[in-house]
């Protein structure tokens, strides 16, 4: 990797992370759209999932009391189809195809944000854990963004913010070991420079995450959630553009 491009990984993990501080989820969507500019999306998961490992680990550790198990153990075992599932393709497909995967995920996630209603949700039923532990998984394999999938049913099944919180980190932290299990068998552990770039990264996602923490009560949720769509309809536009002019 390129010096210059150690200054970029830098302050992208730490901005990324400081998302991540302030709502439970979201490191990987500010990330991805960002790094898989210079560097391969097979390099770049895998490297953030070192990372989230240890950010969810210390997210659950800290508010482990307050994470519900039922919907937690609800979630986990379509969560490893998925994950299994998303492995297999990003271990195979071009990448070309996964970046236009991933910028029209990202787009539509934006899309989604913005039609939103700002009222409490409707509950879910238990039922959609199904496609919410399979889809999850299988995103969060490909490009480390299950977070938005999981949140859409979490938040309407846990109204309380904390138990909410705890609980998203919760699930993330489980999807990072089995993705940690299937990235290992099918090699993608094994990059030249992976574990260097993840070493280099470690202090900039604990910085950011320990800002992310401190600002969480200090500013408005919505002028977070305004700044972080206009970032990710531009990052999600000019990855689908990348991706469509790969040859």
């Amino acid at each position: 990797m390129a010096a210059e491009h150690y200054a970029i990984l830098g302050a992208t993990i730490g901005a990324a992370y400081t998302v991540f501080g302030l709502t439970g989820f979201g490191a990987a969507m500010v990330a991805v759209p960002v790094l898989v500019q210079f560097l391969p999306l097979q390099f770049v998961v895998p490297m953030l999932l070192l990372l989230d490992l240890v950010a969810t680990a210390v997210v659950g550790v800290r508010n482990r009391s307050s994470v519900s198990h039922t919907e937690l153990f609800r979630l986990l075992p379509f969560m490893m189809i998925g994950v299994a599932l998303g492995t297999t393709v990003l271990a195979k497909l071009e990448s070309r195809w996964l970046l236009v995967g991933l910028g029209l995920f990202v787009l539509a996630m934006t899309a989604r944000a913005l039609m939103g209603s700002s009222g409490r949700m409707a509950a879910a039923a238990k039922g959609w854990s199904v496609p919410a532990g399979v889809i999850g998984g299988v995103f969060s394999a490909l490009f480390g963004t299950g977070g938005p999938i999981y949140t859409m049913y979490l938040a309407s099944r846990l109204p309380e913010i904390d138990v909410f919180r705890s609980t998203i980190a919760s699930v993330i932290l489980s999807s990072a070991v089995a993705r940690l299990l299937a990235f290992a068998g099918g090699g993608l552990l094994q990059q030249d420079e992976l574990w260097r770039s993840a070493a280099f990264a470690m202090p900039f996602s604990l910085a950011g995450l320990a800002v992310g923490s401190c600002l969480r009560r200090r500013i408005s949720a919505d002028a977070v959630r305004r700044a972080l769509l206009v970032f990710l309809g531009a990052s999600g536009a000019s990855v689908l553009v990348r991706g469509l002019l790969m040859r």
